[in-house]
Formats: C-alpha cells, structure tokens, sequence
C-alpha cells in the first residue's frame, strides 16, 4: 500500500507528465527560428554573385573558410580559401562574366546550413569570339561562424546540359 506521501508524489509526477505532454505550444517553443539565419544565408548567395559579375574574386573568396572545398565540374575539388579566389581569378583573366542565381531551398540546422540552387552563367572571352552560356544546379554548405555571419564551407555545381 502506497503512503499518503508516495501517493502526492505519484500524482505530483503524473500532473508534470500530462502538463508537459499535453501542452501544445510545448513543441513550438523547442523549435528554433531560422529565418534570420536564412536570410543572411541568402544574403550571402547575393553577396558572392554580385562579386562575380564585378570580377571580383576575392569578394567572392572571403565568403569562404580558409579549408573551403570547390567543386567544379570536370575539375579535381580545391581546397582552400586561396585556392577559390584563384580558381575565380582565372575565369575573370580570360572572360567578361554574368550571373543570374538564386536558392531554391535553404535549410539550417545548428551552425549548419546547406542552400540549394540554379545559375545561368554565360561568359564573353575577353580576346573575341562568341558567349557561352550554361546553366546548373549547385549546393552550398555553409557554418555559422564564431562571430555570427555564415561562410561556405563546400560549394559544388554540375551543369544542366542533358547528356550526350
């Protein structure tokens, strides 16, 4: 038989359980709000386009960590902060560039975060000759950094041109 205090801690037990249990916001308020981090996530995407219409390697580098990994189609991955602004330099060196690109889905988890995305590209050789243009579907991982901006740690992309 269960004591007069056994019995108030039981009941005291079951009320926290259905409270807790039962309490619809409970979920809700467990939930983060990632909007804000979605937004500098996109804002970020921006940033680094707007740096590859102007030619500008590096504004598109420093929105990388220094281990970034680059993977460009038909091309070993790179790795580096260093190794993205060259790998941009040298597109920039031998054509006039233009970009149009924008997420379809970002996500974020913790300090992890993946956007997922189409770009049409199309690039003027700077000695003559015709545009080229293509289109692509790409990823980006991204970590929230210690002082709250978010950087690209992977960027990967494979072209839109059905297979031959």
């Amino acid at each position: 038989m269960l004591t007069q205090s056994a019995k108030i801690s039981s009941a005291i037990l079951f009320l926290t359980l259905l409270t807790v249990g039962c309490n619809p916001g409970q979920k809700e308020s467990l939930q983060t709000d990632t909007t804000a981090d979605e937004q500098a996530i996109t804002a970020v995407s921006a940033a680094r386009a707007l740096a590859f219409n102007e030619s500008n390697a590096g504004g598109i580098a420093e929105h990388f960590t220094d281990d970034a990994i680059l993977m460009a189609p038909g091309k070993p991955a790179t790795v580096g902060r260093d190794s993205v602004r060259a790998y941009y330099q040298a597109i920039f060196d031998a054509y006039q560039p233009a970009l149009k690109s924008h997420y379809e889905e970002v996500a974020v988890s913790g300090d992890l975060a993946y956007g997922r995305g189409e770009a049409t590209v199309t690039l003027t050789p700077k000695d003559g000759g015709a545009p080229v243009t293509s289109t692509a579907k790409y990823l980006n991982i991204l970590q929230k950094q210690p002082d709250g901006s978010w950087k690209t740690t992977h960027d990967v992309w494979n072209s839109n041109a059905p297979e031959q």
